[in-house]
């Protein structure tokens, strides 16, 4: 059963993502080192004790719908409630509003070991914590003194609502509709489909926050407006009132997350009798909502890579468990009687030792990340802007890297664990499974790697990537000066990845300037993994440098000198692999 990595957590904030020498500069006020460790390692022993023993449940039995009703698995509603009343849902939100305030990289700390004890309960707060962002950053002080302190608080959960049948990733396509009432409220019309917690018995209310268009509203995504729909109508007191005219039709059978209901929402189809039309509230402007609704994605695609992240370390410390009980063979390093534990093989040891590697250098590059969101909101001037654009280049990577990690990572724990692995009982297939959603929603990661190239590389003039590439390049001299026999080949290694990084990012870019997209865009989910797989690297390499953090030496070696060779054909795909792409493509277009 999964057990919090709270020491790997708290060493990965501190001493590689940067949080250490913020709260000794005093970065996020009088937070120090003893709050954060409290905080972690009573979020360690909640998601340890309280939320990995109901994860099988969740998978076996999942989410049930019933007359418009869901209920979640056996013991779930109790579990919610006592991670609400613990505090867990206000970490990062503002204080004002009853939050606590605390910075994004201890709340996306926290998150992993919540989604590692069971991603499908996990996901659903995450939600409720971009519905708070993007309420407290858009909408009217009217609705944020009615909804905003119980969101904060977990009493009520927020949900996202862009998605429809015709409309995924294309929200220009959108048609669920809004029509003015008159009264300063909207009647909503229109079907949504894949919401997560859209229905469910945790809380009394749920705000739905929904895309939908006006009248008048121009084509395309310039014309979609944000609103806010809860399912029971909140009086000026804050008691709930009527149901509102918004339903679950039914619940998708998924792969995996079991526990997770994901929800058809209907809006303004007269539901129990009533008068057609889900009553909503604007957020933000007309036709701005858009904007509006990337303030909770852009938080909600960080919190997707840390499900990777969450994923990755359940299954590494499934696998490794496994390994060293599991008897096959004799290993030729193995003097002990009988078959040898698996773990002995060298086959296995490189399966375990990828998915560990793996796994750390993603959850460096999302804590990175919200570090520099942290710094971003905290600094100001010209230290803002750069942590800005740090926040916008990493948030890609943040998303995609790790989820596609978790993948990986849980098929290799499929393979250490060999035909039992195949087997439901052992639950390595359920990490499999549970895995295989967080590379495509909130963007596929196909998606973010578009993002990176035609967005993300322009900034500062192009000049921001390189400067970020320099500062990895500083870690490997610092590797190089260091003179640890222990680091073998590391430097050269991980120079000859940043150059394969940095010839790769001059060619997309001169593509960019000369017009070519096409041509880059056929490079740019190569590049993305070449971009993290360095960065990852560095990163390792960075931890292994600290203080007293010797027993990492050998891990990051590992990666260098087994895993970084990949960036050399990544770099050949970027650059030379878009003419075979399209010639080869030709034939797969039917119309």
């Amino acid at each position: 059963m999964y057990r919090a990595p709270v020491g790997e957590i708290a060493f990965t904030l501190k001493h590689v993502a940067g949080l250490k020498p913020a709260l000794d500069k005093g970065a996020f006020g009088e937070l120090g080192e003893d709050v954060v460790d409290a905080v972690l390692e009573e979020a360690g022993r909640f998601a340890t004790d309280e939320i990995a023993p109901l994860y099988k449940v969740g998978d076996e039995i999942g989410a049930q719908l019933k007359d418009g009703a869901v209920t979640t698995p056996p013991g779930w509603k109790a579990l919610y409630r006592r991670w609400m009343d613990g505090g867990w849902n206000s970490l990062s939100a503002p204080e004002e509003h009853g939050g606590q305030a605390l910075p994004t990289m201890v709340a996306v700390s926290v998150l992993e070991m919540w989604n590692s004890a069971a991603m499908a309960f996990g996901i659903g707060p995450t939600l409720t914590m971009g519905a708070v962002e993007a309420l407290d950053k858009h909408a009217s002080d009217a609705l944020k003194e009615k909804y905003l302190g119980k969101l904060v608080s977990g009493e009520w959960m927020g949900t996202m609502n862009l998605t429809e049948p015709q409309a995924g990733s294309d929200l220009a396509a959108l048609r669920t509709r809004a029509e003015p009432a008159g009264d300063g409220t909207y009647r909503i019309f229109g079907q949504k489909i894949f919401i997560t917690y859209g229905e469910h018995d945790f809380t009394d209310n749920i705000v739905h926050l929904v895309l939908a268009r006006l009248p008048d509203a121009p084509a395309g995504t310039r014309g979609i407006s944000l609103f806010l729909v809860p399912k029971f109508l909140v009086g000026d007191d804050g008691s709930l009132g009527e149901r509102n005219d918004v339903f679950c039709s039914g619940l998708e059978h998924k792969l995996g997350i079991h526990g997770s209901p994901t929800c058809t929402m209907i809006y303004g189809d007269g539901f129990q009798g009533q008068t057609p039309g889900a009553i909503g509230w604007l957020i933000g402007e007309e036709n701005k909502g858009l904007a509006c609704m990337f303030t909770m994605m852009n938080n909600a695609r960080l919190a997707v890579g840390i499900q990777g992240v969450a994923i990755a370390e359940t299954a590494y410390q499934k696998a490794l468990a496994y390994a060293n009980e599991r008897r096959q063979g004799k290993a030729a390093g193995y003097s002990g009687q009988g078959m040898a534990p698996i773990v002995h093989h060298p086959d296995v040891q490189r399966n375990l030792l990828t998915m560990k590697t793996l796994t750390q250098a993603a959850r460096a590059i999302a804590y990175s990340c919200a570090h520099a969101m942290d710094m971003a909101r905290t600094r100001k001037g010209d230290e803002a802007r750069h942590w800005q654009e740090r926040a916008n280049l990493l948030t890609p990577l943040a998303k995609a890297f790790p989820t596609d990690v978790g993948v990986e990572v849980s098929s290799l724990g499929v393979q250490i664990h060999g035909g039992m692995g195949f087997i439901e009982e052992t639950g390595a297939a359920a990490l499999y499974r549970d895995a295989r959603i967080a590379p495509i929603y909130e963007g596929t990661n196909g998606i973010q790697a578009i993002d990176l190239v035609t967005r993300k590389l322009s900034l500062a003039g192009g000049e921001h990537v390189h400067a970020y590439i320099d500062e990895l390049l500083e870690i490997v001299a610092g590797v190089r000066e260091s003179n640890l026999a222990g680091f073998g080949a590391t430097a050269d290694r991980l120079d000859r990845a940043l150059a394969d990084l940095t010839e790769a990012t001059h060619v997309l870019q001169a593509m960019l300037v000369d017009g070519r997209v096409e041509e880059a865009l056929a490079g740019a989910t190569p590049y993305l993994r070449l971009f993290s797989l360095a960065a990852g690297g560095a990163y390792l390499a960075r931890g292994a440098l600290a203080e007293g953090a010797e027993e990492r030496i050998s891990p990051c070696r590992f990666f260098a000198e087994n895993l970084l060779g990949e960036t050399a054909a990544l770099r050949e795909r970027v650059v030379d692999g878009g003419e075979s792409l399209a010639a080869a493509a030709r034939a797969l277009v039917w119309a």
